[in-house]
């Protein structure tokens, strides 16, 4: 029997007896890909009374049921467990955190976001790191208070990587 190029998602063949049995296991696996809500990610051991239709990332060295399944999505159904292979680019919601995680270059990231800019009403509000803006100095009146609110203000924009170091 083949499977297809993605997600190893069962193919019916011609002649082939039973295809109801393929088709089904096709649908589970969809049913576990398509937008994925998991409960945890890099996680190595199968909860013991998982319900139906709920999914994990298996983490980096799993145990029991999950033993060789590393960063695949796992998923509980009436039937057991069924796995979807992890594909880069593939997004799921994390239950445990309530953050997105994705997956990037081959590993899951939990709550890392990327883009180029985050816009609010049509409006960009954050965009690529600026280089650094250089601390007040020089003048000929020194307001040292203010001067300490700009090192601060610039000193936070620093630290959320908005400016450069």
């Amino acid at each position: 029997m083949s499977d297809t190029a993605r997600f190893a998602l069962p193919l019916l063949e011609s002649g082939q007896a039973q295809k109801e049995l393929t088709h089904n296991e096709a649908l589970a696996l969809i049913d576990i890909g398509l937008h994925t809500v998991v409960e945890a990610v890099a996680t190595n051991t199968p909860p013991a009374s998982p319900l139906a239709g709920q999914c994990w990332i298996v983490g980096s060295a799993p145990t029991e049921e999950w033993a060789g399944r590393a960063g695949s999505v796992a998923g509980w159904t009436a039937g057991g467990w069924r796995f979807l292979p992890a594909r880069d680019g593939m997004a799921v919601w994390n239950r445990a955190t309530g953050r997105p995680a994705a997956r990037v270059d081959g590993t899951w990231e939990d709550g890392v976001l990327r883009g180029r800019a985050l816009m609010i009403d049509g409006q960009q509000v954050v965009g690529a790191r600026r280089v650094a803006v250089p601390a007040p100095s020089g003048g000929t009146v020194i307001d040292v208070e203010a001067r300490a609110a700009i090192q601060q203000i610039l000193a936070a924009l620093t630290a959320h990587g908005l400016l450069g170091a």
